[in-house]
């Protein structure tokens, strides 16, 4: 045989050809897009004229979305990894009243607070993943007492210091301070008012406010959701530490055996799900002007849950930022469409469940057959 058949041979066998249907069905953000279709339809028929879709109606629910997606790049990330935290929820919580005991009861410089609240809620992170790789103890476990290791504190703390349990006055001592407009200020208000001033969008017709837009800027939060989704997409699709992160999930044993530092990036994953549930407590607490002992409850369920959607494995080493965004995206319409669509409120966990579990079984059923999984 010749050296060109030879060539030829090999490539046929270790090169397999697939087509772009192919690769697109078995993305595992295909769920998300379904699931996403879906809610958009089932709102677009039975609330479009409800002000679900004018511009306030948007903000809303993309307000919504925004927090629910922030904390999901992160869930997204660390589960990629092949790990869990548990402690999320009480990680808002606690940091949130942070900033407030640091700023308003001890009078630190509100940029200080926010500083010295990421550095600390950073090591706590940091102290899961350490934990979690030095014990061989599964994260779900460690995570879970941090959760109420966290919010323990986050009740004590305002308890003992203040008598109160919600500690207010947040915004007056962030006026004019350059690091909490980052996390509480809008953006892009001269565009929306001159929308309003063209008829483009609706404006106040009476009142100290008329002739202003009733949308006049981009919540911050908003801003940190889509920075996070396209940082988060790049690292985990165009760099090499991306490609740690799916090994990492994937075989922790094999990607040791092939040089990746499985511990630093593990551990690096819960210091960056530590820093976006820091980001979203810092929004919150300069949206409301307060922090809240009650703050964060089951957000890291909420978290998880998205990222399912979104089409993560539980196991690890299989998942999106893309398609995690998206099943924040479909939490934040079905919340507030429920409300448009003036069904009752309470069946909002219903239709999620039932969104979950559909996006589950398309991406599973889809993948098996495409792969030829069992």
């Amino acid at each position: 045989m010749s050296q060109t058949a030879q060539s030829k041979t090999v490539a046929d066998e270790r090169v397999k050809e697939m087509s772009a249907m192919r690769r697109a069905l078995i993305r595992p953000e295909l769920g998300g897009i379904v699931g996403t279709i879906a809610v958009f339809t089932f709102f677009l028929l039975f609330a479009l004229d409800s002000g679900m879709f004018n511009s306030q109606g948007i903000l809303n629910w993309s307000t919504v979305s925004a927090q629910f997606m922030i904390i999901a790049v992160g869930a997204c990330l660390l589960m990629i990894a092949g790990e869990f935290d548990l402690s999320v929820g009480s990680m808002i919580g606690f940091s949130g009243m942070m900033i407030a005991i640091l700023s308003v009861t001890f009078g630190w410089p509100v940029w200080s607070a926010i500083i010295v609240t990421f550095v600390v809620c950073l090591a706590i992170g940091a102290l899961n993943g350490y934990i979690v790789i030095r014990t061989g103890l599964p994260s779900f476990i460690v995570t879970l007492a941090f959760l109420f290791i966290l919010r323990g504190f986050t009740i004590y703390l305002p308890q003992t210091i203040e008598r109160k349990t919600i500690i207010g006055g947040v915004r007056d001592v962030a006026e004019g301070d350059w690091l909490a407009a980052l996390f509480g200020g809008k953006i892009l208000g001269g565009m929306f008012t001159w929308m309003g001033n063209n008829g483009m969008i609706a404006t106040f017709s009476r009142g100290t406010r008329e002739g202003q837009p009733v949308v006049d800027g981009i919540p911050m939060l908003i801003v940190w959701a889509i920075v996070l989704v396209i940082f988060g997409h790049f690292l985990l699709t165009k760099t090499r530490f991306g490609n740690w992160i799916f090994a990492a999930g994937g075989d922790a044993e094999a990607a040791r055996n092939s040089g990746v530092p499985v511990n630093r990036v593990k551990i690096l994953m819960f210091m960056f799900t530590a820093f976006c549930a820091v980001v979203f407590a810092t929004c919150q607490v300069m949206e409301f002007g307060s922090a809240g002992a009650d703050r964060g409850l089951l957000k890291e369920f909420e978290a998880i849950i998205a990222v399912v959607i979104g089409g993560a494995l539980l196991t690890g080493g299989y998942g999106s930022v893309i398609g995690a965004a998206l099943g924040a995206l479909i939490f934040g319409v079905v919340q507030q469409g429920l409300f448009f669509a003036g069904v009752e409120s309470s069946l909002f966990r219903v239709f999620l469940g039932i969104i979950l579990l559909f996006a589950v079984v398309l991406n599973t059923y889809i993948r098996r057959l495409i792969t030829g999984e069992r």
